[in-house]
Order: structure tokens, then C-alpha cells, then sequence
């Protein structure tokens, strides 16, 4: 199976991997005076996001005290007959990119070691010759 991770330029730090789309789409609703129009859109892409993806509830193979504090690598990739919410993603790029945001879709069959799967996404800790 293939999986597509959406992400911009900017790396997490700590772990040298690119931010997530996600990441992005917060960074511009947080920006003071922005249209209403594109507001509203913001709103309603992260909406269906929020009531049709489960936040997953692990990022880590650790099972150590305080892991869930500590920076993780566990990142979050699409399964590519998730065709709707991949389709929502690329209607929510197009908002980011005509505001400024650039992203870029990375493609791969070897996520990593998944440590959290459902219908639409997993989480994985990627390979060393994972694309991050």
C-alpha cells in the first residue's frame, strides 16, 4: 500500500522531519485580520477534519512513564484509498497555497514501525530511508 503525507517546508524540532500540513492550516487561522471568506473556508476544511479523522491516540512505540511529554516520532500519513479525506486535503492545500503556504506531498510504501492505524491514516516512526 501506498501512503501520502502532506507537509511545508518548516522541520520539527528535535526531529528533522517536515511540519504537517496541519501545522500550517493553524498557523493561518491565527493570523490576525484575515478574510472572512477565507476564514470561513479555514473553518469548515479543519470542521470536517475534526468530526471525520480520529486524532490518533499514539505517536511512540515507548511505553515509558512521562512519553506522551517528550518529543515523539511517530508522524501521521494518509493510506491512499482514503480518497476523501485526501480530497479535502488537496481542497485545504489549495487555501494554504494561495495564502502563502507552501506544500508538498511526499509518497512512500515504507512508512516506519505504525504504532497507530485506522480505516484512513497511520502513525509510524519512520525507517531510516523513510521520506520525512
Amino acid at each position: 500500500m501506498k501512503y501520502l503525507r502532506f507537509v511545508r517546508p518548516n522541520t520539527i524540532e528535535n526531529l528533522g522531519a517536515r511540519e504537517g500540513f496541519f501545522c500550517a492550516a493553524y498557523e493561518l487561522r491565527g493570523v490576525p485580520y484575515l478574510e472572512n471568506y477565507t476564514s470561513e473556508q479555514l473553518e469548515d476544511h479543519l470542521s470536517w477534519f475534526r468530526s471525520n479523522l480520529t486524532i490518533p491516540d499514539k505517536f511512540s512505540r515507548s511505553k515509558s512513564k512521562g512519553s506522551q511529554h517528550r518529543n515523539t516520532a511517530g508522524l501521521s500519513w494518509f493510506k491512499e484509498d482514503a480518497s476523501e479525506a485526501i480530497g479535502r486535503s488537496y481542497e485545504l492545500i489549495s487555501l494554504l497555497q494561495q495564502n502563502g503556504y507552501p506544500i508538498e506531498v511526499i509518497r512512500t510504501e515504507r512508512v516506519g514501525y505504525v504504532v497507530y492505524e485506522d480505516d484512513q491514516q497511520v502513525v509510524a516512526e519512520p525507517f531510516s530511508d523513510t521520506p520525512i
